[in-house]
């Protein structure tokens, strides 16, 4: 049966339009953007299918566009839609964080986070440089590697932080494998910097490692 045939309830667009995204499950959320199925498979399917062979989300839309174009389903303009979605969702909460808003729920920066650094194929160390009232001043990625491979150097995040004249920081790196579970490499690089930026009364916030799933905050784990 054709998704246009499903109850008026059941169908995905009016399903988000009378409930929000929310109530949309990934599938359902996929086949909005895949708009028509194929064959004996309607969009619903066709999404199911995708999220199936990617392992979910996450290693379906991690893609590049133009490897996405090229996945039975999907094509050049679909995987361009999604392409722009991601980024749409990232630059809108950019946006917020760039209002001159305190940050003042942790949960937003890694979530800004996570939306920068869960797509890399490699390691990157980020900085979030705020203002004495925790708003946002600029994100930089700063190191790329391994933390224990290529080392985060405090005199580099000092540097960065006088040049914005930040008073506080909020770090942030990604593990590739998606294994959210801050190492023992990550505390020790999170101390070292806590004392160096200390030094230059600049703050440490939070440190956020990102994986799959939400983001690992070592303030919350007691850390920091």
């Amino acid at each position: 049966m054709r998704i246009r045939d499903w109850p008026d309830q059941e169908r995905p667009r009016e399903k988000l339009l009378e409930r929000g995204g929310g109530a949309l499950s990934d599938a359902e959320l996929l086949a909005i953007f895949i708009g028509c199925g194929r064959r004996g498979q309607s969009a619903l399917d066709v999404g199911r299918a995708l999220l199936a062979e990617h392992d979910g989300l996450r290693g379906l839309l991690d893609r590049p566009a133009a490897e996405l174009a090229k996945l039975n389903g999907l094509g050049p303009a679909r995987a361009c839609a999604l392409g722009a979605a991601l980024e749409l969702g990232t630059r809108h909460l950019q946006q917020q964080l760039e209002r001159g808003e305190s940050l003042s729920d942790p949960d937003r920066a890694g979530e800004y986070l996570a939306r920068r650094l869960r797509p890399l194929p490699h390691e990157v160390f980020a900085c979030l440089f705020l203002d004495t009232r925790h708003r946002m001043i600029a994100y930089e990625e700063l190191f790329r590697g391994s933390l224990d491979g290529a080392e985060v150097h405090p005199r580099e995040v000092s540097k960065r932080c006088l040049a914005h004249n930040a008073a506080a920081v909020i770090l942030g790196h990604n593990h590739p494998s998606g294994n959210p579970e801050p190492s023992a490499a990550d505390r020790a690089v999170t101390a070292r910097l806590k004392q160096a930026l200390a030094l230059i009364d600049v703050r440490v916030l939070d440190h956020f490692v990102i994986g799959d799933g939400a983001p690992t905050s070592l303030a919350r784990r007691g850390w920091l």
